[in-house]
């Protein structure tokens, strides 16, 4: 029954298999057979197309022949009537030959006066646009001249005023930035001082008194917070004795600087800058 049941399945795939490999068949053959038709419609309309083509160029060819033709029979008519005038002209040629040859000397002659006439006529031109060009560059340059002459008396004012003034602010500075200096110096060295008596105070106090180790811990957190203190305070003035000592050896660069702008050599300043050396260096 299983053998029968497949078998019939086998024969109806069989048949719907052949039914489509028929239907396809069919289209390809229809798809053929209209590529065919079209391609045959194509040719014979190209076929048309050249023949056409080929066609109105016979005709044209021929066209073109007998105009082409014509035309050559009227050039030879022209040929023809042109070789009678150029006997002619020749024959005139003959009688004026002779007239033109003293004509053509004279014109040459006044060419040559011509050309020597032209030449000094152009010279003198370009001599006189050249003049007015030098004369006007002389003004410039004489009017360029004063104005230099002013600027550089001006410059030279300048230049004498701000050296009067740099040499003067160079004076206040130094005097201003050496004293400030000592101040410092002096006010660290002091201290320095009072810091090392007050150890050596504070030491023998230590040394004098006996105290318990509590007391003496609690003394000596409070004279680190002091010492601490005063080493902040030490650090802060060696920091404002560095911005003093920077501002002023900023001011003697700047001055040298504006010295060489101008001109002045820095030998002319009538004194030695005076270096400011950091605290320790």
């Amino acid at each position: 029954e299983i053998e029968a049941k497949y078998t019939k399945k086998m024969q109806a795939l069989r048949d719907e298999l052949d039914l489509r490999r028929k239907t396809e068949i069919h289209e390809v053959e229809e798809r053929k057979n209209s590529q065919i038709n079209e391609l045959m419609k194509n040719h014979e309309k190209a076929f048309s197309d050249i023949k056409n083509y080929y066609n109105d160029i016979t005709l044209k060819n021929l066209a073109l022949i007998s105009l082409l033709k014509e035309q050559m029979e009227e050039m030879k008519k022209r040929v023809s009537h042109l070789e009678k005038e150029k006997a002619e002209v020749l024959l005139q040629n003959k009688q004026l030959k002779e007239p033109l040859q003293q004509a053509q000397e004279q014109v040459s002659e006044l060419q040559k006066k011509l050309a020597h006439y032209n030449k000094d006529k152009e010279a003198l031109t370009n001599t006189k646009a050249r003049l007015k060009v030098t004369q006007k560059e002389l003004k410039d340059l004489q009017w360029e001249h004063e104005v230099l002459e002013q600027r550089f008396s001006k410059v030279q004012a300048e230049r004498d005023e701000l050296y009067q003034k740099f040499t003067k602010a160079i004076h206040e500075v130094q005097q201003k930035t050496g004293f400030k200096n000592l101040l410092l110096e002096r006010k660290l060295k002091g201290l320095l001082s009072v810091l090392e008596k007050k150890e050596v105070e504070l030491s023998e106090v230590l040394a004098a008194s006996n105290l318990d180790p509590g007391t003496l811990s609690s003394v000596s957190h409070k004279l680190e917070d002091l010492l601490n203190s005063k080493n902040t305070t030490i650090q802060d003035l060696q920091l404002q004795l560095a911005r003093a000592c920077k501002a002023h050896d900023d001011m003697l660069q700047t001055f040298e600087a504006k010295l060489t702008a101008f001109g002045i050599p820095l030998d002319n300043l009538g004194f030695k800058p005076l270096a400011s050396p950091m605290l320790g260096q």
